[in-house]
């Protein structure tokens, strides 16, 4: 995998350096062991890199439903869409299992902080529905927060269910604040809100991979916030799906080489690009960034400190994870 390297601030005091890494990668689609394979050797060189966190793309294990669209995903009680969403739960992360064990074990052994974007099977709604959840792992190996995805999108709602607040939380890395948010709900002024207001400083968006979705909002969001943003995105191409894949010929029925082109993007504070969105291939984007350009940004606009008016708007956030029963033995 292509290593792009970048440096932002000059004179950089160390105290206000973070080395970062995207890892732009295609999963071997809906083969959960064989994706968090290739996960864990992006990690491994995220580490031989210097990086201090690492990132991943949205769903990346085991990989995007992107059958749905092409095989009449919509289509009500469909045998072929029942075939394809039991296999998508069988290669589910079931985190309770020990699914990113051995992810956390590297965090662990490289001190090195991992968001990952995961389909995760949760044993406490049931078992049977997935949510979008990007996992954040300090560099102790400790998982610390799983955000489920607030709302799916479009299509997505035909295979995942809706999360809630419980993730929305920013943690502790070096100089900086980081916390994060799945594809779409990036869009969701409330839901940037609740991380602005616990002081990020470095925001985390991952996507299933599209220049179309990257190619805009990040530089907005790093304006809105002052913050760096990672855009860290997925990729899908015709070679990325197993031969054995059921409905394969109607999937690639398009003859498309490229089905999802990445776009994985570092913006600065102040909107601009430190490397325009990396397209069709995998990449290890390595940057260093600098806690000190944020506090500059911040002079003009603080959405948390001087700009806020909490007299007049405030936030109400329940991170209470959401259950459908409540046992009293």
């Amino acid at each position: 995998m292509q290593t792009l390297h970048i440096s932002h601030g000059r004179d950089t005091a160390e105290a206000d350096r973070l080395v970062v890494g995207l890892a732009q990668l295609a999963p071997v689609w809906l083969n959960r062991a064989a994706t968090l394979s290739k996960v864990e050797a992006a990690i491994e060189q995220a580490a031989a890199e210097g990086c201090q966190l690492v990132t991943f793309g949205e769903a990346l294990v085991p990989g995007y439903p992107f059958w749905i669209e092409r095989t009449d995903g919509a289509r009500f009680n469909d045998d072929r869409q029942k075939r394809h969403y039991a296999r998508y739960l069988d290669q589910g992360v079931v985190i309770e299992r020990g699914d990113l064990d051995g992810v956390s074990a590297l965090a662990r052994q490289h001190q090195i902080a991992v968001y990952l974007g995961v389909m995760e099977r949760a044993p406490d709604r049931g078992g049977h529905s997935l949510y979008c959840s990007l996992v954040y792992i300090d560099a102790t190996g400790t998982i610390r927060s799983v955000h489920r995805k607030l709302h799916p999108t479009y299509e997505e709602r035909l295979a995942w269910a809706q999360g809630d607040g419980h993730g929305l939380i920013v943690h502790d890395l070096g100089p900086f604040r980081v916390g994060g948010l799945n594809c779409y709900e990036n869009w969701l002024p409330m839901a940037r809100a609740a991380l602005y207001v616990q002081g990020e400083s470095l925001h985390v968006s991952v996507w299933p991979g599209g220049l179309h979705n990257t190619q805009d909002l990040p530089a907005f969001i790093a304006k809105e916030s002052r913050s760096y943003v990672i855009a860290c995105s997925g990729l899908m191409r015709a070679q990325d799906f197993p031969p054995e894949t059921p409905d394969l010929d109607l999937i690639l029925s398009d003859g498309a080489d490229v089905i999802s082109n990445g776009g994985s993007t570092i913006v600065a504070p102040d909107g601009s690009f430190l490397i325009e969105p990396v397209l069709d291939k995998e990449a290890l984007i390595v940057a260093e960034i600098d806690a000190a350009i944020v506090r500059g940004e911040r002079q003009n606009l603080d959405q948390a400190g001087h700009y806020a008016r909490p007299d007049v708007l405030r936030l109400k956030v329940d991170r209470r994870r959401q259950g459908q029963a409540e046992f009293k033995d």
